[in-house]
């Protein structure tokens, strides 16, 4: 009989720890709602060409050239997990400022992010070291301190992270 810790494993990527909106009739609904949005979104940007802030939001979500590492959000401001997501995402980035980089990226708003970093499930975070490599993806919601034991889990070093000016830790 598998025990708690499996069964949140094997959870569902939203972020609801037990997945009870991820199985039965909730997969449906959330399948059935991913369809609507992906068709809405398709059919509001059919015919378009993007704009320079679009395709340069694309090229700034490229793994990072700085020798810092990068934790990348990708995820919509109006999803539930997502929204769950942006104050933890807001303090690292502050927390943090001098030692990694941490960017989030609405997909809702450009889809092509999504396709171009495979985007499966929202949110979604990933990892990259100092050189651009690629350490670690997640799906779903990720909390602080889960966030933070990842990176420790990778060498990276954290601690000694100075606050940007008017951050208190």
């Amino acid at each position: 009989m598998a025990n708690e810790s499996d069964k949140k494993d094997e959870g569902s990527a939203c972020g609801c720890d037990a997945g009870r909106c991820c199985s039965g009739r909730g997969r449906w609904i959330w399948m059935a709602l991913t369809v609507s949005v992906l068709g809405v979104l398709i059919a509001k940007n059919a015919g378009k060409t993007p704009v320079a802030s679009e395709t340069s939001a694309i090229i700034e979500a490229t793994p990072p050239s700085a020798p810092r590492p990068r934790l990348v959000d990708l995820g919509a401001t109006q999803c539930v997990p997502c929204k769950r997501m942006a104050p933890i995402l807001e303090d690292l980035k502050k927390t943090y400022v001098e030692k990694m980089d941490v960017e989030f990226i609405d997909v809702w708003e450009n889809p092509d992010a999504g396709r171009k970093y495979g985007i499966r499930v929202i949110p979604t975070q990933i990892f990259y070291d100092a050189t651009g490599k690629e350490l670690f993806r997640h799906e779903g919601f990720f909390g602080k301190e889960d966030i933070l034991e990842k990176w420790k889990e990778f060498g990276v070093d954290l601690m000694g992270a100075t606050a940007a000016p008017g951050v208190s830790r």
